[in-house]
């Protein structure tokens, strides 16, 4: 609410950058139902004296351009403003207010990462099925390709065809990412959206493009699963940054410990909860309390030896698709612990063995 053209002008270039549609009035209106009902106000420092009256309400601010004009202060407080801005020093705060609101942020997404100790180790199956298994209990889900050489965790899911945007499209992004626009850009698949990358040159992801995207993508709620490298750049660190928790996949046979506790010494300078997901079958003497112990992580739980899963995934079945399978039943009890323990305010628990 401004007469102000130039400070309009501002306003409406802030909004459109927070992917918010604003509804415009010179003067109070007479029917008060946007000025109550709106998810946030900016007032202009013109027009602050004349909404003496107004209902009082959360989300008002008043906004000037330039120097401070006389009174504003007071006229904020008489109007019940919680803040007092100024272009254009708060231009980018603003905006992330803005866009906060229109996309009616909530509680952000419970983000998980998955890396593999060694090579081979089964990371990027993990992190499919978990993306799967929470989608399938009706979580509104995400799935992030973090890993540049992995050959496209698309390709897992069937979806390498699949259109929509991929990490070439978002290299760039070094502002805020609308999460409703990221959403709504990215492949569907198995009832979750999918970041993966593309088929031609591979591409460098900047630290902010990373930030801004798992940022995005938090903001949107339900679950977001990451699937990582082992190596630890800066843009794997801002990813690692963004986790609530990590799970690091080390088969049971001695190798596999001595490269995960390498892999855990680089992700651990930016993550604190890491957990271990022990794979089987293990070579002789050894058990998952054993590889945890050895790893020297808490043992987030065991995920047994699946028979079969490469011919289901050959004939278009994702991990994680065949509720039955231990694979499945892992990711759902991990879920089902890490949720409530989320809700409550707790540590993420670990999943079955």
């Amino acid at each position: 609410m401004t007469e102000d053209v130039d400070l309009l002008d501002d306003l409406l270039r802030l909004c459109a950058a927070a992917g918010a549609e604003p509804e415009v009035h010179h003067t109070l209106p007479d029917r008060r139902g946007g000025w109550e009902q709106a998810p946030v106000v900016l007032v202009g420092d013109d027009a602050a004296a004349r909404c003496r009256g107004a209902a009082r309400r959360r989300g008002v601010m008043v906004v000037g351009r330039g120097r401070e004009a006389p009174d504003v202060w007071r006229q904020a407080l008489e109007i019940g403003a919680e803040y007092v801005l100024r272009l254009p020093d708060s231009e980018n705060w603003l905006v992330d207010q803005i866009a906060n609101a229109a996309e009616g942020v909530g509680r952000p997404a419970l983000t998980v990462g998955v890396i593999g100790g060694r090579g081979g180790a089964g990371a990027s199956t993990l992190a499919c099925a978990l993306a799967v298994t929470a989608a399938r209990a009706g979580q509104r889900t995400m799935l992030i390709d973090g890993d540049p050489l992995g050959g496209g965790i698309d390709v897992l899911l069937g979806g390498e065809r699949a259109e929509g945007m991929r990490w070439p499209d978002f290299a760039h992004s070094k502002g805020r990412v609308g999460g409703g626009a990221l959403e709504e850009a990215l492949p569907a698949l198995h009832g979750l959206r999918v970041l993966s990358w593309g088929r031609d040159d591979w591409v460098v992801i900047p630290p902010p493009a990373m930030r801004a995207v798992l940022a995005a993508a938090r903001r949107l709620g339900g679950v977001v699963v990451v699937d990582l490298p082992r190596r630890v750049d800066e843009a794997v660190a801002e990813a690692l940054a963004q986790l609530d928790l990590g799970l690091v996949v080390v088969p049971g046979e001695l190798r596999a410990v001595a490269a995960a506790k390498r892999v855990v010494s680089m992700a651990g300078m930016v993550l604190d909860d890491l957990r271990v997901v022990s794979r089987g079958p293990y070579a002789s003497g050894l058990d998952e309390q054993w590889v945890a112990q050895a790893v020297g992580l808490p043992l987030a739980g065991e995920v047994p030896l699946e028979r079969g899963l490469a011919a289901e995934q050959n004939v278009g079945e994702p991990p994680g698709g065949n509720p039955r399978g231990p694979l499945a039943r892992f990711c759902a009890a991990f879920w089902e612990q890490a949720l409530v323990a989320e809700s409550v305010g707790t540590p993420a628990a670990g999943g079955a063995s």
